[in-house]
């Protein structure tokens, strides 16, 4: 288990985090989720141990991860990966194995050939997601017992995406491994991450499992025979509303029966139901943060 008790953090004089506290479960994938500069990568380098925090504290399983044994058991894949001119796919797979002996070549070889990537070609010779294809690749086949992903699909194609999912998912299963990614796609997380955190205003502002997450909201559409009024919602708890000249559609936060109710004492021509995402949610979530 991962667990950050009151963690804070600074760059550059600026404060990034502030009060972090977080639990993360063995064999979960979650889903970090923030707007730019929310602080998702620091938490991500804070966990990795490439930063130390100013305040607060970070555990694998009571450990800390300055302890040599915990780092073996950590790989950080950020979003611009260093490299050199002269690097290779093989250079950077023969540095790896020096820290990570039981790197699993099948795996490496198998991802490889999915990917179609030459393993002698200069990586700097390669595409942004030629690039994320092949530390990926690296980096499931380390098969470690925390992996921490910034970004992992951006630049990745629809088929390799899918194969990361199908194979982050199968590690998790087979090692009990604990998987922590960001991303922008919203929607990319909902299809496969168990859990998920959202950093707002240099903290977490929640945390959960995802579906839970999205029951929380309900999602209406509403047409009328005349104009809409401007306050048609108000007195209701709704958190987002988009209107057209006699048709309306609002985010609520509550129980969809009683909210239905409510709308339907409203007299709409027709009304109906829609999902609510992951991503609506999300936004739901940071634009309520920013009325309190």
């Amino acid at each position: 288990m991962i667990n950050i008790k009151n963690l804070s953090h600074s760059l550059g004089g600026n404060l990034v985090l502030s009060g972090v506290n977080l639990q993360i479960s063995d064999g979960t994938i979650m889903g970090l989720v923030g707007i730019n500069g929310a602080g998702k990568s620091t938490l991500l380098r804070l966990l990795a141990g490439v930063y130390f925090a100013n305040e607060g504290v970070i555990e694998y399983d009571g450990k800390s991860p300055e302890n040599e044994e915990t780092r073996e058991d950590i790989f950080f894949l950020p979003d611009d990966p260093y490299f050199t001119n002269t690097s290779t796919v093989k250079s950077i797979l023969n540095m790896y194995k020096q820290f990570y002996p039981a790197l699993s070549l099948d795996t490496y070889n198998s991802l490889i050939d999915t990917f179609k990537l030459d393993e002698n070609k200069p990586i700097r010779a390669f595409s942004k997601g030629m690039r994320r294809q092949a530390y990926i690749a690296i980096a499931i086949s380390i098969k470690p017992k925390y992996l921490l992903l910034d970004e992992a699909f951006d630049g990745l194609d629809p088929l390799a995406r899918k194969r990361v999912k199908d194979e982050l998912i199968k590690m998790v299963e087979e090692n009990n491994s604990t998987v922590i990614i960001s991303s922008h796609s919203l929607r990319e997380l909902e299809d496969f991450c168990d859990m998920y955190t959202i950093i707002d205003n240099k903290a977490v502002s929640s945390s959960g499992d995802i579906s839970e997450k999205t029951n929380r909201y309900c999602k209406f559409m509403l047409a009328f025979n005349d104009s809409i009024p401007s306050d048609i919602f108000n007195g209701l708890p709704y958190v987002s509303i988009t209107k057209s000249e006699k048709f309306v559609t609002g985010v609520f936060e509550g129980d969809e029966n009683e909210i239905k109710k409510a709308l339907l004492k409203l007299q709409p021509v027709v009304i109906e139901q829609l999902t609510v995402d992951f991503e609506e949610a999300f936004i739901s979530e940071v634009s309520k943060n920013d009325k309190l």
